[in-house]
C-alpha cells in the first residue's frame, strides 16, 4: 500500500464529501448531465445564452437544495413556503444549503427601500431612539412603516395622489348612458350596478346636475353597507374615488394590464406630501436630530456619505450598533452602491443593483460551508466595479463556503478556481457539459468560451462621420449638473461611466419620448404561463391567419388561449395539482398530451403540419417553413437578434434574462424609428454573442438608423463611432461629461476610469 493510499485510508469519513456530485441531469435541454463540483471553491459556469447553465445550477443544483430543507419543514409550516418542484435529475449527493442570488428584482412595494431591506433602517431608527434630541420614544417612532412614527397625512409614503375627477366622468352624461369612464365599470357590469343601484342617484339624472350632497357621495362617500335595488342584494357602497383607490392605486403600475395603466398615468398625479415633506415620518421622529441631521435627512444622503457621518457620531453606549451599522454601509460601498441612499425606493433597483444589495446581508455573515449560487454578479457593472465584486466573491469562498456564478464577463471567469463550459450551442443544440477544469485548461480546450476568452475587439481604424446632432440641453435630473451634450446621428454612440454616474438619468431623460425614438430597456417582460414566443411576438397572428385560410375556418380555433383550446388544461399542455400544503405538481396535459389544442383543431393542417407541430418549430426551422409574408419578416428579426434556436411555443418563463433582452430588440426593430436606445443590451449575452450584436448594431446604423447604447462592454465601447463618458464616479461625485470623443482618442488622450480600463482592454494581446 503506498503512502497516499494510507493517507487516503485513514481520512476521515466526514472530509470524503469534497464535491457536489450531480448524475443525469436533465432539466430543460440538459442532455443527461454528470459531473463533479468541487466544495469550498469558486466555480464559474459559462457557455452562451441558452446552453444550460441556469437549468444546472438554479433549475437542477439549488432548487435541489432548497426544496430538501423546506422539506424538513412540517407540512402546515410548508404550505406558506415557495414551492420546489423536484428536478429532474437521477441523483445529487453532497449539497449544502443554497442561497440563490439572481436577477430578480425586489418587489416594488412602495414602502420597501433600501433601508429596509438591508436592515440599516432599523440600526438607524435603534441609533435615534438613544442618541436622538428631543427624545420621542422607542425606535417604532422612527419607522414610516409603523402607526407610531409614519406621518399621517401621506401614511407614511412620503407623497400624495391626486385623482383626476374629469378623467373618471363625462358629467355630460347619466349614469346609465355611462358617465363612469373608469376601467372595468362600463354600464352594466358589477362596479357600475354598486353606484347606479345605490339608491342614491337617479340614475337617469346627468352628473352635471347632481346636488352638492350626491356629488359628495358620488365621489367621497366611505364604506356604505347598502342593500342593491332590483334584487336586494347586499354589499358595501363605496365613492367613485374611494373605489378607485382601493382598486388601481395600491397596485404595482407594471402589474396592470395596458388600459388600466393608461387610465392611472391619466388620472393620477402625485406630489411630494406637504405635512412631511417627503421625509414619510411624523414632525415629531423629523425633529429629533442627531449632529444636525434628522433621520429621514440621514436617509437621503448618499451611502457614502452616510458611512462617514455614522463614522463621526461618538457614542460609547451603543458602540456595538453603530460599528455594525458602519460595516454595513461599508459594505454597500465596497460592492459599488455607495451612490444610492437608503430611502431609495426597492422598486426602482435594476435588476443587478437589486442582487447586490442582497448579497450584503451575507457578507459579514457568521455561516460556513454554505452554497452560495449568482447570477451574473457584474451585471450593470464597469471594468472598475467588477474588481470590487471579484473580491467579495473571494471572501465568500475564503470563508469556506461555495461560490457557483453563472457568468460571462472575461475578468470574472479567469479568478475562478474551477469552470464548467456548457454547450455548444443553445436549445437543443446546447446541454452539454464541453469542459470542466481550471482557467488554463480552458483556454486550451478549443471550446467556444476558451476560443473567445482572450478576443478582443478593436477599435475602428475610421468611424462613421455624423449626419447632424441630436441636442441634450441643461439636463438636471437625478445627480445630473446642468449637462449639455450633443449625441451625433445617424452612427453608434456609446454612453458609458461607472454605475450611478447617470448614464441613464441623461439618455432615458432627455430622450425618452421624443418622436421617433425606440427605448428597449432592462423591464422584465410580463406574462403569465401562457405567454411565449409567439403571442408576445405577434407571431401567433399571422400564424393563425395562415392556418384558418388554408382550412376554411375561424382563426380563433388556433390560439391556444381561445376557441380551440384543451378543455382539460386550457391550453397550456400542462395540468397544475394543488396538493394543499404539499408543493404542487405539472403533469403533461392526458386529454391532449401536451399539444395544448382540442383534436378537431389538430384535424386541420398547413403544409402537412398541424398547430402544435408549427408552434413547436424552432425559430430556425420556421424560417424554412414560413418563406414568405408577415410571419417570415418576424421569424427574421428573431433570427437577426441570435434567437435562432428558440421554439416559437416557448413560454416565456423558462427563457434567460439575456433571451428576454434580445426579444424585447426583435420586436422593437419592427417600429419605424430613427434613434434606438439600448440599455445594456449585452447583458446574459457570450463572449462570441456580443460580436453578434456588434453586427446588428452596425445593421441598424447602415439602415440610416442611430444608434445610442448605455454599456459597460468593453468591446461594445471599442466599436464604437462615438463615446460619452459620465463620470468621474457615481452618485453625487458623478453627473458630468468628462470626455466626449472617438474610442481612439479616449485610449490616447483620455484620463477617466473608463479610459483607463479601455485603454487595458485594447492593449491586451488577443485573437
Amino acid at each position: 500500500m503506498t503512502s497516499l493510499d494510507q493517507a487516503n485510508s485513514q481520512r476521515p469519513a466526514a472530509d470524503s464529501h469534497d464535491v457536489i456530485e450531480v448524475r443525469g441531469a436533465r432539466e430543460n435541454n440538459l442532455a443527461d448531465v454528470s459531473l463533479d463540483i468541487p466544495k469550498r471553491r469558486l466555480t464559474v459556469f459559462t457557455g452562451v445564452s441558452g446552453s444550460g447553465k441556469s437549468s444546472l445550477v438554479f433549475g437542477t443544483i439549488a432548487a435541489e437544495s432548497r426544496r430538501l430543507i423546506n422539506e424538513t419543514y412540517t407540512a402546515f409550516i410548508q404550505s406558506f413556503m415557495p414551492n420546489f418542484g423536484r428536478p429532474d435529475v437521477d441523483a445529487l449527493r453532497n449539497l449544502s444549503a443554497a442561497i440563490v442570488l439572481d436577477q430578480e428584482r425586489m418587489g416594488v412595494n412602495s414602502r420597501s427601500t433600501v433601508g429596509t431591506a438591508t436592515d440599516a433602517h432599523t440600526m438607524l431608527r435603534i441609533a435615534f431612539s438613544r442618541l436622538g434630541t428631543p427624545h420621542i420614544g422607542t425606535s417604532a417612532a422612527f419607522s414610516f412603516n409603523a402607526p407610531d412614527g409614519m406621518c399621517p397625512e401621506c401614511e407614511g409614503i412620503g407623497r400624495v395622489s391626486t385623482l383626476d375627477a374629469d378623467e373618471l366622468l363625462d358629467v355630460e352624461r347619466s349614469l346609465n348612458e355611462g358617465a363612469i369612464t373608469v376601467p372595468n365599470f362600463n354600464v352594466g357590469s358589477w362596479y357600475w350596478k354598486s353606484i347606479a343601484h345605490s339608491g342614491f342617484f337617479d340614475p337617469d339624472v346627468k352628473v352635471k346636475d347632481y346636488s352638492p350632497a350626491e356629488w359628495d357621495d358620488l365621489l367621497h362617500r366611505t364604506a356604505t353597507k347598502i342593500k342593491l335595488l332590483h334584487g336586494g342584494t347586499g354589499t358595501t357602497y363605496e365613492g367613485l374615488m374611494v373605489k378607485v383607490r382601493r382598486l388601481y392605486l395600491g397596485k404595482d403600475r407594471e402589474a396592470m394590464q395596458p388600459h388600466i395603466r393608461a387610465f392611472v398615468d391619466r388620472a393620477v398625479t402625485f406630489a411630494r406630501c406637504a405635512a412631511c415633506g417627503g421625509g414619510r415620518l411624523s414632525s415629531a421622529a423629523l425633529s429629533c436630530r442627531i449632529n444636525g441631521l434628522n433621520i429621514a435627512e440621514c436617509c437621503a444622503l448618499q451611502i457614502s456619505e452616510l458611512a462617514q457621518f455614522v463614522r463621526g457620531i461618538d457614542a460609547p453606549s451603543v458602540a456595538p450598533l453603530l460599528t455594525s451599522l458602519s460595516e454595513l454601509l461599508d459594505s454597500l460601498v465596497e460592492i459599488g452602491l455607495g451612490y444610492l441612499s437608503l430611502d431609495r425606493e426597492s422598486g426602482t433597483l435594476s435588476g443587478g443593483e437589486a442582487q447586490r444589495v442582497r448579497m450584503v446581508r451575507h457578507l459579514g455573515s457568521s455561516l460556513t460551508d454554505v452554497t452560495y449560487v449568482f447570477d451574473e454578479p457584474t451585471v450593470g457593472l464597469h471594468p472598475h466595479d467588477i474588481q470590487r465584486m471579484n473580491s467579495v466573491l473571494l471572501r465568500l469562498r475564503d470563508k469556506g463556503n461555495t461560490v457557483l456564478v453563472v457568468e460571462h464577463k472575461p475578468e470574472t471567469i479567469q479568478i475562478a478556481d474551477h469552470v464548467v463550459d456548457l454547450g455548444p450551442g443553445a436549445g437543443p443544440s446546447g446541454g452539454e457539459v464541453r469542459f470542466t477544469g481550471d482557467v488554463a485548461g480552458l483556454r486550451r480546450s478549443g471550446t467556444l468560451t476558451g476560443r473567445y476568452l482572450d478576443h478582443r475587439v478593436r477599435t475602428r481604424e475610421r468611424v462613421r462621420q455624423p449626419a447632424g446632432q441630436l441636442p441634450i440641453t441643461g439636463a438636471t435630473l437625478h445627480n445630473l449638473k446642468d449637462v449639455s451634450v450633443e449625441v451625433p446621428l445617424g452612427v453608434l454612440t456609446v454612453v458609458t461611466g461607472v454605475a450611478g454616474s447617470g448614464k441613464s438619468s441623461l439618455i432615458h431623460g432627455s430622450l425618452s419620448g421624443r418622436d421617433g425614438v425606440i427605448v428597449v430597456d432592462q423591464s422584465a417582460i410580463r406574462g403569465s404561463r401562457r405567454s411565449n414566443t409567439a403571442t408576445y411576438t405577434g407571431l401567433l397572428d399571422p400564424i393563425r391567419a395562415a392556418f384558418a385560410k388554408a382550412n376554411g375556418v375561424k382563426p380563433a380555433l388556433f390560439s391556444p388561449n381561445s376557441e380551440g383550446a384543451c378543455r382539460n388544461c386550457r391550453g397550456i399542455g400542462l395540468v397544475y395539482t394543488d396538493l394543499a400544503m404539499m408543493a404542487g405538481v405539472a403533469t403533461l396535459c392526458e386529454e391532449c398530451e401536451g399539444k395544448r389544442f382540442i383534436p378537431e383543431v389538430l384535424t386541420y393542417t398547413l403544409r402537412g403540419k398541424d398547430i402544435s407541430e408549427v408552434l413547436a418549430l424552432t425559430v430556425n426551422e420556421a424560417r424554412d417553413f414560413f418563406t414568405a409574408g408577415q410571419a417570415r419578416v418576424i421569424l427574421d428579426r428573431l433570427a437577426d437578434v441570435g434567437l435562432g434556436y428558440v421554439g416559437l411555443g416557448q413560454p416565456l418563463t423558462t427563457l434567460s434574462g439575456g433571451e428576454r433582452q434580445r426579444l424585447k430588440l426583435a420586436i422593437h426593430m419592427a417600429e419605424k424609428a430613427a434613434v434606438y436606445v439600448l440599455d445594456e443590451p449585452t447583458s446574459g449575452l457570450h463572449l462570441a454573442d456580443v460580436d453578434q450584436l456588434l453586427n446588428l448594431l452596425d445593421r441598424l446604423v447602415s439602415a440610416g438608423n442611430t444608434v445610442i447604447v448605455i454599456e459597460h462592454h468593453q468591446a461594445v465601447m471599442a466599436h464604437a463611432d462615438w463615446i460619452i463618458d459620465l463620470g468621474p464616479g457615481a452618485g453625487h461625485d458623478g453627473g458630468r461629461i468628462v470626455f466626449t470623443g472617438t474610442p481612439a482618442d479616449l485610449v490616447a488622450h483620455g484620463d477617466t476610469l473608463t479610459a483607463r480600463h479601455l485603454r487595458d482592454y485594447v492593449a491586451t494581446p488577443g485573437a
